[in-house]
């Protein structure tokens, strides 16, 4: 048991690594995040002429930037994450990595 706890941890560190450091721009806190292929993000990415070549690429609907400067619950109440590009449209954001606060 403990060695499937220990490689799922080592498997995950990266994952979670990318995510705090965020090294693409500031974390966005997003109203809603979707896959790609879902109905609702296939739509807007339509809608807006972007084609994905990773269609399970998560993608973040109605982003903003905040500050972890004195981050807590109260400073993002729907999805925090950390997304590739957040500059499509200025609707959502691209190739999005959920966040702990």
């Amino acid at each position: 048991m403990f060695s499937r706890v220990a490689v799922a941890t080592i498997l995950a560190a990266p994952l979670l690594a990318v995510a705090q450091n965020c090294n693409t721009g500031p974390i966005q806190c997003c109203d809603s995040v979707e896959s790609a292929n879902s109905a609702a993000g296939s739509a807007i990415l339509s809608l807006l002429g972007i084609v994905l070549q990773d269609v399970t690429a998560q993608i973040g609907l109605g982003c903003s930037p905040i500050s972890l400067v004195g981050a807590g619950q109260s400073s993002c109440s729907a999805s925090p994450v950390c997304c590739e590009n957040n500059n499509v449209g200025g609707l959502i954001s691209i190739g999005c990595l959920p966040v702990e606060l």
